[in-house]
């Protein structure tokens, strides 16, 4: 069941579920009006939220439709979703071996997940269940680096990857070459902001990180601490003080390409 998931993601995520669920930010209502118009989703959409861990992203999709299969590998985040949501029809899969009838969904959504599985397999996986057409939603929040004090956080975070699947980095981009599956349709990308204390909405939402949470107690505390720290150096705001944390959302609509 869980072969193919990254170190990083099957202990910090297995561990750091309940705060991944508390403290990660939302997305913007924008994302809604993105999928019912450019993925033409609709009340009747058969939807699949894959690699959708605590269940973040449920709140958009049910205002489009109600027939959401929400697909997670790894349990703790599972048992989150379920608690959270226990109308959706829940699944415990990989992305490689997905337990869906061929050609039945209209979309698979993945926000937040899709660099942890960007290979063939995944995407064959993927077109056999999309139906002609269908399409392939790929959204991720990322921390506005343009802003001085978020970049300073990101620089210091950057060493502690290793070889952990990140967004950033592009190589979720590498598979779409030489394939003949999906073709990209359109690329969105939307401004928000994490509203809430330093302390949830930097320090411990940079603790729910994979490779963060997967550090040993003493070393999350430490970091801890440093992030308050260059919180405070920028823009004098304490642990319980209220802070904006800019978000910049980015959303790609793969198409399905039709076997001939």
């Amino acid at each position: 069941m869980t072969q193919s998931l990254h170190p990083a993601a099957q202990k910090g995520f297995s561990s750091a579920a309940e705060l991944y669920q508390q403290v990660r930010p939302d997305y913007p209502q924008d994302i809604v009006n993105w999928l019912q118009h450019q993925l033409q989703l609709g009340e009747r959409s058969q939807v699949i939220d894959l690699g959708s861990g605590t269940g973040k992203f449920l709140p958009y999709l049910k205002q489009i439709t109600s027939h959401i299969t929400a697909i997670e590998p790894i349990a703790k985040m599972l048992a989150q979703l379920q608690q959270a949501y226990p109308e959706i029809q829940t699944l415990q899969a990989t992305s490689e071996d997905l337990p869906v009838a061929a050609n039945s969904m209209d979309a698979v959504i993945c926000a937040q997940s899709f660099h942890w599985f960007a290979n063939l397999e995944t995407l064959q996986q993927i077109h056999q269940v999309l139906k002609p057409s269908g399409h392939l939603a790929l959204i991720w929040n990322q921390r506005d680096i343009t802003v001085d004090w978020v970049k300073t956080l990101a620089d210091l975070i950057e060493p502690l990857e290793g070889n952990t699947p990140r967004y950033h980095s592009e190589k979720w981009k590498n598979v779409f070459e030489q394939q003949s599956l999906f073709q990209l349709e359109n690329v969105q990308t939307f401004q928000q902001q994490h509203v809430g204390t330093v302390e949830n909405v930097v320090s411990k939402r940079l603790l729910s990180t994979s490779f963060i949470a997967a550090l040993p107690e003493q070393e999350q505390q430490q970091l801890k601490t440093l992030f308050e720290q260059i919180v405070f150096s920028y823009t004098g705001q304490y642990p319980q003080d209220e802070i904006a944390f800019p978000y910049l959302t980015h959303a790609y609509d793969f198409k399905k390409i039709d076997q001939k």
